[in-house]
């Protein structure tokens, strides 16, 4: 996923834009996207894009007024995995650490990453099992390995804490 529709801008069809990619802007390179809301999935051409203020606006084809706009709210944008630049050795898109069972150096299971945090020094996983976990996404220092074909993560994590 690499953002959200939060609102429609204007009259003209546009919509207001949240974007995940780094930097935010490069959501707009993507000539197509697949909005998925709720159980249905639908491709949009990307018409144009732009900053507007602090955040991201885009005209979608076939999306002229804002009533139709409005309809995308809350809707994910989505590409094809084949579409997103490649990663170096040792990279991961947030989306596969996603699901992955976490455990400790000694097998104990923490529970499953359901979520990163940016914040601005490094990312922080969220691993949820008997309780809330936030280990900071620190390869070498936490993070020990990343098995996404074994759906598995061993971090360097006291589990009291």
């Amino acid at each position: 996923m690499l953002g959200e529709i939060v609102g429609a801008h204007g009259v003209r069809g546009e919509v207001k834009l949240h974007s995940w990619t780094r930097p935010r802007e490069n959501i707009l390179d993507y000539p197509a996207w697949a909005l998925e809301k709720a159980d249905s999935v639908r491709e949009y051409k990307v018409a144009s894009g732009r900053q507007q203020g602090k955040g991201l606006v885009a005209r979608l084809a076939g999306v002229d007024d804002r009533d139709a706009a409005a309809t995308l709210q809350g809707s994910r944008i989505t590409v094809p995995r084949s579409e997103l630049p490649a990663k170096a050795p040792g990279e991961y898109y947030w989306a596969e650490l996603q699901g992955l069972v976490v455990e400790t150096l000694t097998g104990q299971s923490l529970g499953k990453v359901t979520g990163l945090i940016e914040t601005g020094a490094n990312d922080v996983l969220v691993v949820a099992g008997e309780r809330e976990r936030l280990i900071p996404y620190a390869p070498g220092l936490y993070i020990q390995s990343v098995d996404l074909s074994g759906g598995r993560m061993v971090v360097d994590w006291d589990p009291e804490f």
